[in-house]
């Protein structure tokens, strides 16, 4: 895909401020992020969710809803109005920017009304086990959308939209997922609990025709409305996989544009991975979450982790086309759920790792790019402090070398447990190319080839004063500090 060429950013983190101020400051931001070299913004759900203000935006209740209405306590939704998102589009996209909305299909939740349902209880470790007989349940599964009152759709959502929920208004006590009559779990997940269809609230059927439907038209209004440039897909491994690549083909049918589409499938199982790819036949791209779980263990593991080992196992090892590769994203940070950090001192060697080669699609996170503080309760309910630190300088250093240096044929010399580095030696247009060095013990160096006969290199990070000069046949001792990271590029 072409997008390979550029880098993506995550501009939100799970603890941004609930002010409303979010899609003012990409308005504001776009032209500084784009003159360093960011050429597209992955930005959170825009649609209003179960908390209204509050909401992160994976609570989905009304997809139309772009922070309109007033509904769940609030008009706006956690990162602004409906006015203001359409206005950071723009302003994104003017400045050579392109934006992907986050797409959220698995569930809704804060419906309006319950409803009665014959149902079955399931067991939620295997989904295959049922806990009891059939009976008569008390779901929350209408949802009314009064406050939009039938603007751009008066379609209202009933339990048949759904297969499954996890309470029942008539036992509020207990531990099953009711999975209504005449339905079952959707095939095409993932193989966790036996089948991982179900993860939170009302489960959309996506054997429901009525569903898929809904879906594909609410997709249409998307894009008459936003105009944005492409998706990421939430939860993907909980949803049928040849939906996505249905819905996704449908509205680049209808758009006559090559709409890009990354999915969210977390799992340290890459052959998980290929499988979704084949299923989606290749249309929708995956972050590379083994990849991440490696910077993680490496980050922890110090010099005990050998670092020739950092790509085994990972998604842009053999897809890099379809892998968009992260450090670290609003799950995986400190508090999180799905909580992995990659330490701080290793996040240089995991951001130089993949936005300095030449394979995958590279995505920053936020609260690596500008830092972040913030509060919440671990799983012992006590109260944490978090801060995260910033790594702007050094990613901006990388994004410029990336733009300039890190071109060409790509040398690798993964030679050694803790010392490993590459080069790029350039091209017609760019001569000089880049070295790269990064350990996780003692200082080392390592001898590379980087095509330029005598020519004296600088290490950019300015973690080394001393210059490096190339012998004749364009090789040189290229060194590197104790723990640390050194990018070298030619003088002049």
């Amino acid at each position: 895909m072409s997008e390979t060429n550029g880098v993506m950013m995550q501009y939100f983190h799970w603890y941004t401020e609930p002010d409303g101020n979010l899609w003012k400051e990409v308005a504001e931001k776009a032209q500084e992020l784009a003159d360093v070299g960011i050429t597209a913004l992955w930005l959170p759900p825009a649609y209003k969710g179960v908390a209204g203000g509050y909401d992160v935006g994976y609570g989905i209740y009304d997809l139309y809803d772009l922070g309109e209405f007033d509904q769940k306590g609030s008009i706006r939704t956690k990162y602004g109005t409906r006015e203001e998102y359409l206005n950071a589009i723009k302003k994104a996209q003017s400045a050579g920017i392109h934006i992907y909305a986050d797409m959220v299909f698995n569930h809704r939740l804060g419906a309006d009304k319950a409803e009665e349902v014959n149902a079955i209880p399931y067991n939620p470790q295997n989904r295959y086990e049922a806990m009891g007989e059939q009976r008569n349940i008390q779901a929350w599964t209408h949802f009314t959308f009064a406050g939009r009152n039938g603007k751009y759709s008066d379609t209202e959502l009933h339990w048949w939209y759904f297969d499954s929920v996890d309470y029942n208004a008539y036992e509020e006590e207990g531990d099953a997922i009711y999975v209504f009559e005449g339905k079952s779990f959707n095939q095409g997940v993932d193989l966790e609990y036996g089948n991982y269809d179900y993860l939170m609230g009302c489960n959309v059927d996506f054997s429901s025709q009525e569903a898929r439907d809904y879906i594909k038209q609410w997709g249409k209004w998307y894009m008459d409305t936003t105009g944005v440039d492409g998706f990421r897909f939430d939860a993907v491994k909980h949803v049928e996989a040849e939906f996505f690549a249905e819905w996704l083909n449908h509205l680049r049918e209808y758009t006559e544009q090559n709409l890009f589409a990354v999915g969210e499938y977390w799992s340290y199982e890459v052959e998980a991975l290929h499988h979704f790819i084949t299923m989606t036949g290749g249309n929708v791209a995956l972050f590379d979450a083994p990849l991440h779980y490696n910077f993680a263990a490496a980050s922890k593991q110090g010099s005990d982790y050998d670092l020739r080992k950092i790509f085994d196992n990972s998604l842009v090892q053999n897809e890099p086309t379809l892998a968009v590769t992260i450090v670290d994203n609003h799950d995986s940070q400190p508090l999180q759920a799905l909580e992995s950090v990659v330490e701080g001192w290793f996040k240089p060697h995991a951001y130089a790792l993949i936005l300095l080669r030449s394979q995958g699609y590279p995505c920053i996170f936020y609260g690596d790019y500008y830092g972040a503080n913030y509060k919440d309760n671990g799983d012992d309910g006590e109260e944490y402090e978090i801060w995260l630190d910033s790594h702007k300088w050094l990613i901006d250093k990388f994004l410029w070398v990336r733009q300039k240096y890190a071109h060409g044929e790509q040398y690798d010399y993964f030679d050694h447990p803790n010392t490993l580095g590459w080069t790029r030696v350039g091209n017609q247009e760019n001569q000089g190319g880049v070295a790269v060095v990064l350990t996780n013990g003692e200082e080392g160096f390592k001898r590379m080839e980087i095509g330029q006969a005598n020519r004296e290199y600088m290490d950019v990070t300015e973690h080394i004063e001393e210059r490096v000069t190339t012998d004749d046949d364009g090789w040189a001792d290229f060194p590197c500090p104790a723990g640390s990271i050194s990018v070298w590029i030619p003088v002049s």
